[in-house]
């Protein structure tokens, strides 16, 4: 299965989320996508205490929940970006929420200030303009995108997105 991927990072609050939403409002009608999110706090809930697959899962097995329009996985041991990507099947663009070690084309998000704790491992950065002007000097080589700009940003991940297999 041959994809592309890119990454999206940024503080708690930044808009990842809502960026990546909206790429994939924008390409789901001519493209397959599909996302990973991470969540490092263990914070996401997916079902509601006492209905059956909660409870399925509170017996320690492995869950699967098949309906017609939606498949749901509830596993208790931490899964790879490989294996998850694997149950996926086809898809044409991968659009990864955090995992900022994943060693892939990476946007870095950012409303009110810029965190050079993320500058390392970052190509691109997009920003609104409650970022101060003028920008530091230690974005040299980073591409600077409007946060608004949706067009410009799908542009550059159509440019930089990493061909997998």
């Amino acid at each position: 299965m041959d994809y592309k991927a890119v990454a999206f990072t940024g503080p708690s609050g930044s808009g990842k989320t809502t960026l990546i939403e909206k790429i994939a409002h924008r390409l789901v009608p001519e493209r397959k996508i599909a996302i990973v999110k991470h969540d490092p706090s263990d914070k996401a809930v997916f079902d509601r205490a006492g209905k059956d697959s909660d409870r399925f899962f509170k017996t320690g097995a492995e869950v699967a929940v098949l309906s017609p329009s939606r498949t749901s996985l509830f596993s208790h041991r931490p899964r790879t970006v490989k294996e998850v990507v694997e149950l996926f099947g086809d898809f044409d663009l991968l659009l990864v929420e955090g995992l900022k070690t994943l060693p892939l084309p990476r946007l870095g998000v950012f409303r009110g200030r810029i965190d050079p704790d993320y500058l390392p491992v970052l190509q691109a950065v997009a920003i609104d303009d409650s970022v101060p002007r003028p920008l530091p000097s230690s974005l040299e080589g980073i591409d600077i995108l409007d946060l608004n700009d949706l067009d410009a940003i799908i542009d550059w991940i159509d440019a930089h997105a990493l061909s997998m297999q």
